[in-house]
């Protein structure tokens, strides 16, 4: 199955617009573990998640992950490359996003700041006038 940019940056809207609303409560600093490694399942099992698989492609693998409130979509990539442009188009769709190595998790800002404390990485926030009203939404990264 083959992946385009335009399905891509279709599905990021999706998922960002699913996701709206969606988190958990509780906000603060957790200590961040060595950034986590590894295929979709094992990324989701260390999150405890069930991965729900939405794209199972040779370049991107992506599923629905969540527990009551909180939702998030976890996507891994078989190159950095395709990483970097995925991001590149799905950061002008707004989120929140937590970075690791060949892999994304996308959310509320306090699920992916939860999240963090279990896979490592580092936040990133998407495009300030796609998350109106995100007082630290400067489009820049945390970590």
């Amino acid at each position: 199955m083959r992946v385009t940019r335009p399905k891509l940056a279709l599905t990021c809207a999706v998922a960002a617009l699913t996701l709206a609303g969606c988190g958990s409560g509780g906000h603060g600093e957790h200590a961040v573990p060595p950034t986590a490694t590894g295929s979709l399942e094992k990324l989701a099992a260390e999150a405890k998640c069930d991965p729900d698989m939405q794209t199972d492609a040779d370049t991107i693998r992506q599923a629905l992950c969540g527990k009551g409130d909180e939702k998030y979509v976890l996507a891994t990539f078989s190159t950095d490359r395709g990483q970097a442009e995925w991001l590149n188009t799905a950061k002008d769709y707004g989120g929140y996003y937590l970075v690791g190595r060949k892999w994304v998790a996308v959310g509320e800002e306090r699920t992916v700041e939860a999240l963090r404390a279990t896979l490592g990485g580092d936040l990133e926030e998407g495009s300030e006038h796609m998350n109106p009203g995100g007082s630290h939404n400067k489009g820049g990264h945390h970590g």
